[in-house]
C-alpha cells in the first residue's frame, strides 16, 4: 500500500478515536497557568550574549518533564520517545526532530527545578486552579503514604553505620565521583517482611474528590503517623480526618490540628478485635480505602513510585510532581464523569 500525504493526521485522528489521553489534557489543562512559577526559576539568569540558540520555552520543558513521569521514562527514553511518537510531539507543538530538547536538557531543567522547590509552587498552582473551579468539599480527608524506591546502594557496614549517625557526608571524599552516586538521606525499612530502600511519600486526600491536597516526602524509615501536622492546613479544622489502623494512638494529635479523627481500631496481642470492632473497621475502611486508588493509580498507571535520583531534596521534589501529575489526570477524570452525568439527564 502506498503511504499517505496525510499520514500523521490519519494517525492522530486514529489515536483521538482510541481515546488518546494527551489530548484530553490538551483540551482541559491551560499549561501556560504554570508559566510565571517556571520563568521565575529557569529564566532569572541573564545572557551573556544574544548569540547562540534561544532558550527552549519553559513550558514547553515543564510538558516534557510531565510526559516523563506520567509514563516513567528515564532522560534519554523521553527524547528517544519524543523524537519517534507522533501523540507525544503532537502534545508538545514540535513539529521538527531539531526542536525535541536532549537528554541534558531535560536533566538540568529538572535538576534547576527540583533544587528551587519550583514542583512544590507547581502543585500549589494548580491546586488553587481546582478550589477556583470549587473542586474542594469538606466531607473529610484522608492521610497515607506509600513507598517510593530508590536505587539500592551497596555500602559496607562502616560506611552504613556512618550514614546512620549522620556522618554520611565524611565518606568518599577522596573519589568524589563516586560520592555524586551514593545517596546517604534514603533508609531502608521493612512491612509485612518485604524490605524497602529509599523514601516514603505522605498525602492527604480529599475524600469527595480523590484530589491530593498536600504532600510530604520523608526517608522510609519513618512510621506514617509520624507525619499528620505537617500536611494539615488551616481549612482542614473541623472536618473528619480518616486513617488506617497504623495511625493507632494519634487521636489527641489529630484532634489538637482541629480535626476530628476516624481512625481504624487495631487488635494486640491476647486481645483481637471484636466483631463489633470489625464492623466498625469496615464501616471505617469504606471512606478510608479511597486513598488506596490514588496511590494504585501512581504505581499502576504511572509506572511507579519510585525515584531515580540521589537524595531527599530530589525525592521531595520528585512527590510533588507525582501528585501534580496525579491532580492533573484526577481532573481529566472528573471532568468526564460531570459530562457523561449531564448527557445522561439531557
Amino acid at each position: 500500500m502506498q503511504e499517505s500525504l496525510f499520514e500523521e493526521e490519519l494517525s492522530l485522528e486514529a489515536l483521538s478515536a482510541m481515546g488518546n489521553p494527551l489530548e484530553q489534557v490538551s483540551a482541559l489543562v491551560d499549561f501556560e497557568l504554570f508559566r510565571p512559577s517556571l520563568e521565575k526559576a529557569l529564566l532569572c539568569e541573564q545572557r551573556k550574549s544574544p548569540a547562540g540558540r534561544k532558550p527552549i520555552d519553559v513550558v514547553l520543558m515543564f510538558k516534557v518533564i510531565f510526559l516523563q513521569r506520567y509514563y516513567g521514562l528515564g532522560d534519554h527514553q523521553i527524547e528517544y520517545q519524543i523524537i519517534d511518537r507522533t501523540s507525544f510531539r503532537k502534545f508538545l507543538g514540535i513539529r521538527t526532530v531539531h526542536e525535541v530538547p536532549d537528554e541534558k536538557t531535560v536533566w538540568a531543567c529538572k535538576d534547576k527545578l527540583a533544587k528551587a522547590g519550583v514542583f512544590d509552587s507547581l502543585f500549589d498552582d494548580f491546586r488553587r486552579m481546582l478550589d477556583a473551579k470549587g473542586l474542594s468539599f469538606n466531607e473529610g480527608k484522608i492521610i497515607d503514604a506509600t513507598f517510593v524506591e530508590a536505587p539500592r546502594q551497596r555500602n559496607t557496614r562502616v560506611e552504613n553505620a556512618a550514614i546512620k549517625e549522620g556522618n554520611g557526608d565524611s565518606l568518599w571524599n577522596d573519589n568524589l565521583h563516586k560520592k555524586s552516586h551514593k545517596d546517604i538521606d534514603a533508609r531502608w525499612t521493612k512491612k509485612r517482611n518485604e524490605d524497602h530502600y529509599g523514601y516514603k511519600g505522605h498525602a492527604k486526600v480529599d475524600r469527595k474528590t480523590k484530589l491530593v491536597e498536600s504532600h510530604h516526602t520523608t526517608d522510609a524509615s519513618v512510621h506514617d503517623s509520624n507525619i499528620i501536622k505537617p500536611l494539615i492546613t488551616e481549612k482542614d479544622k473541623g472536618l473528619r480526618l480518616y486513617l488506617d489502623a497504623g495511625y493507632a494512638g494519634k487521636e489527641e494529635e489529630v484532634k489538637a490540628c482541629g480535626m476530628r479523627p476516624v481512625i481504624c481500631e487495631k487488635g494486640r496481642r491476647n486481645h483481637p478485635l471484636t466483631r463489633k470492632q470489625k464492623k466498625r473497621n469496615r464501616k471505617k475502611s469504606r471512606r478510608r480505602c479511597l486513598v488506596e486508588h490514588v496511590f494504585g493509580f501512581i504505581e499502576g498507571a504511572m509506572h511507579g513510585s519510585f525515584v531515580r535520583s540521589i537524595g531527599i531534596v530530589k525525592a521531595a521534589a520528585n512527590f510533588a510532581l507525582t501528585c501534580l501529575v496525579y491532580n492533573i489526570f484526577r481532573y481529566i477524570q472528573i471532568n468526564k464523569y460531570q459530562s457523561l452525568l449531564l448527557s445522561c439527564k439531557g
